[in-house]
């Protein structure tokens, strides 16, 4: 008789398998506990609404940066990312090294809000946004810190807008967008955009994060399922792997004629790079960007390739540049333990030198 090309060990596999199930088991018990599933806990105050965007102004009775700093997330996913949990939380770190924060919140486009446009997310809502705060601090200029597609957006409106920007800071920003690493943008640029918008009108989030999830299908489809399996038990590390989850979901729908356009300007026409942009009647030129920049890269981006966003550096007219190098992935930016160590209060000193030309105090404990 042959030997089997597969041999098994018939205990081992009965134990595993028996293991499992325990897990399962226990793990279940532990689901039951958890009536909610708590994100961005970090206190703040709606200050200004307009349609379905709302600003929010962090409370903070420690401040000791002079110029407020404006988030700006992406549209394709929710800014609570940013405040995961306290122990994950670059918003609470800032928070505590002094930082005057505000977020915007994009909500969650309708129908209604199909025609929506850059011109209108940069030109109208960014800019009412910016202004408010201006008025409010009775400050000329503000601080903006834009994140992935956010930080897109935020480059070209301190592009329009220098008058009303003091520093910029990037994080894992798209700008060149002919670079060939990175699926989503071969993707990108290979997708009929007006076939997509002209048949959905509201583009579904579904629709994209099931796109996102195909960049690593095995890590982010199957991986970190059966990686669950070691935590389930715990309810303090379960609850984390289900804030996670949660955020992933949470996809909005998207104003089709901002997709539209961000997908044939930026991704197909390369439009910023080439200084050929036009954001509603105005022209966009980064030689135009002239405050200082922090622009942050990480090293192990799957999502938007340190490549696609290192050349900003090159093509602004600020003389105040720092290309800053982070030692992790896309998510890893905001929530891993290497940013909150590191990465947030790098931020800070950076904001406080160029605010009021003092390095940041330590870091009081907010509450």
């Amino acid at each position: 008789m042959k030997t089997p090309f597969v041999a098994f060990d018939s205990k081992s596999l009965a134990k595993e398998i028996g293991d499992i199930s325990t897990k399962i088991f226990k793990g279940s018990e532990t689901i039951l506990q958890i009536e909610d599933i708590d994100v961005g806990t970090s206190q703040k105050e709606l200050v200004f609404q307009q349609d379905k965007m709302k600003l929010y102004h962090y409370k903070n009775d420690k401040v000791t940066c002079s110029v407020p700093v404006l988030i700006v997330y992406a549209l394709v996913n929710k800014e609570y990312m940013l405040d995961l949990q306290p122990d994950r939380s670059i918003v609470r770190n800032l928070l505590d090294h002094g930082i005057d924060l505000y977020i915007i919140d994009w909500g969650y486009p309708t129908r209604a809000d199909r025609y929506l446009s850059m011109d209108d997310y940069i030109n109208v809502y960014m800019n009412d946004a910016v202004d408010y705060i201006r008025e409010s601090a009775n400050i000329d200029k503000v601080n903006l810190m834009g994140i992935c597609q956010g930080g897109t957006f935020s480059t070209i409106f301190s592009s329009i807008y220098p008058e009303k920007i003091k520093n910029l800071i990037t994080l894992v920003t798209p700008i060149d967008f002919s670079v060939k690493k990175g699926l989503l943008f071969n993707w990108s640029r290979n997708m009929n955009a007006d076939a997509l918008v002209d048949a959905y009108g509201i583009v579904p989030g579904d629709f994209l994060n099931s796109g996102f999830l195909m960049l690593m299908p095995i890590t982010l489809n199957v991986g970190k399922y059966i990686g669950m399996l070691d935590v389930v038990e715990d309810k303090e590390k379960l609850l984390n792997f289900l804030r996670m989850e949660k955020w992933i979901f949470d996809s909005p729908d998207q104003a089709g004629e901002t997709i539209r356009q961000f997908i044939k300007d930026m991704y197909q026409g390369n439009k910023l790079i080439k200084g050929t942009l036009r954001i509603g009647d105005k022209s966009v030129n980064l030689k135009d960007l002239t405050m200082p920049l922090l622009n942050i890269f990480a090293t192990g981006d799957h999502i938007v390739p340190p490549d696609a966003t290192k050349p900003l550096n090159d093509l602004v007219g600020s003389t105040d540049k720092e290309l800053y190098e982070f030692k992790g992935g896309h998510i890893g930016v905001f929530v891993g333990g290497k940013s909150q160590k590191e990465l947030a209060p790098a931020i800070a000193n950076w904001l406080h030198k160029r605010a009021d030309g003092k390095p940041a105090k330590k870091p009081a404990k907010h509450q």
